[in-house]
């Protein structure tokens, strides 16, 4: 029985991801003066207004409005009539101290306090769950709706910044819906591409260049002639970006994941360092269920995991692999107990997470790209000693 599955990208202009690329920037600031900070960074923005907030431990000299405004000319908004001018925009800055009580949790661990292992040093700093996915229907091991997805995002930045369209403007949306056979990916059912222009452009002539010079080139050889294109659907999208809409840190959860193929445990990643588990610990999830998949243990691969605050370990790992594996789930998680290590302060040292790096996860996506040390595939031999 063939079904559907569709997910949703935004580009680096999105307000939200506008606020998520500030978070962190900030964060990957504050790594540099110390790799061992602490720190939960938010922003908020709306018209020409911008505000950053949040905790740290460390009192490191960071100019927060100079990174911001440097990011929001890197993201695009650099003239007067956008409504979000990274020159003029109003930065409000309120960073205070972590509490200690959140502190003491972090940096010794209940497990600590009662033994002597070093990797149990640091402890969860919150509690909360976390999941991890990869699966065979792209190379990459992503789901093939967030990929096609993130890729159209990317190209309609590429297109605005290399000066091939030079009406385009920094906020815009992708969202492509795929028809499965089975668990098989076979085409393409939906293509839905917004993005905001200037005055200059007609309807007609963007959806004919947004086609051909964005759409195709991704998507193309996954379309038919039953599939269904909505460009600009509304038609004009002048006014976007903060100046139309108002823009959170941590509110494409979705799309910074899996786009909604799996569940998702709520927290979101951007301006928290890594001894937050709500970041490190997916980052780890999907680490694990990657070289579980690339070991050939399982062709679908989705991790759960649970921690309380404070404790090292986490108190619970779930794996499901829906039937794909050449072993049962509880030996899978078995395998994963000896293999793997989910104590925070091993997931860290292991994925080289106290250094700055997060600025360029804050738009695309978190997985599916090579760049980052939780996509490599280092495990996979260990894991089939165990099984074959």
């Amino acid at each position: 029985m063939n079904r559907f599955f569709t997910s949703e990208s935004v580009t680096e202009g999105h307000p939200d991801k506008v606020c998520d690329q500030i978070a962190d920037a900030v964060l990957d600031a504050i790594l540099a003066e110390d790799g061992n900070a602490h720190v939960a960074c938010e922003c908020c923005c709306t018209r020409n207004f911008l505000l950053i907030m949040g905790e740290t431990n460390v009192q490191a000299n960071i100019d927060y409005e100079k990174i911001a405004r440097e990011k929001i000319a890197e993201i695009g908004y650099t003239e007067e009539d956008l409504g979000f001018n990274a020159s003029t925009v109003e930065i409000k800055v309120l960073m205070n101290k972590q509490s200690c009580d959140i502190a003491q949790g972090v940096n010794d661990s209940l497990e600590f306090a009662a033994g002597e292992d070093a990797l149990d040093r640091i402890g969860a700093g919150d509690q909360g769950l976390m999941f991890g996915y990869a699966g065979i229907e792209t190379e990459e091991k992503m789901p093939l709706a967030i990929s096609l997805s993130h890729k159209l995002s990317q190209k309609l930045a590429e297109v605005r910044k290399n000066g091939t369209v030079n009406y385009l403007r920094p906020d815009g949306k992708a969202q492509v819906t795929v028809e499965y056979d089975g668990d098989k990916p076979v085409r393409v059912e939906a293509v839905v591409l917004s993005t905001q222009h200037n005055e200059s452009i007609t309807t007609e002539q963007l959806r004919e260049d947004m086609k051909k010079l964005v759409i195709d080139p991704v998507v193309g050889k996954y379309t038919d002639a039953d599939t269904k294109y909505y460009i600009n659907p509304t038609g004009r999208f002048v006014i976007g970006g903060p100046a139309g809409d108002s823009g959170l840190t941590g509110r494409k959860i979705i799309v910074d994941t899996y786009g909604g193929f799996i569940p998702h445990g709520g927290g979101s990643f951007s301006g928290k360092d890594p001894t937050k588990v709500d970041r490190s610990a997916t980052y780890y999830s999907r680490y694990v269920a990657k070289n579980l998949v690339a070991s050939g243990i399982c062709d679908y691969c989705e991790i759960q995991v649970a921690y309380a605050i404070g404790k090292a370990n986490p108190v619970s790992i779930d794996i499901k692999t829906n039937g794909t594996g050449k072993v049962s789930d509880e030996k899978i998680t078995e395998i994963v107990k000896k293999v793997f290590d989910f104590r925070p302060l091993a997931i860290i040292t292991s994925l080289k997470l106290n250094r700055p790096q997060y600025a360029k996860t804050a738009s695309y996506g978190h997985f599916g790209r090579e760049e980052f040390a939780w996509e490599k595939i280092d495990k996979a031999e260990e894991i089939r000693k165990y099984y074959s």
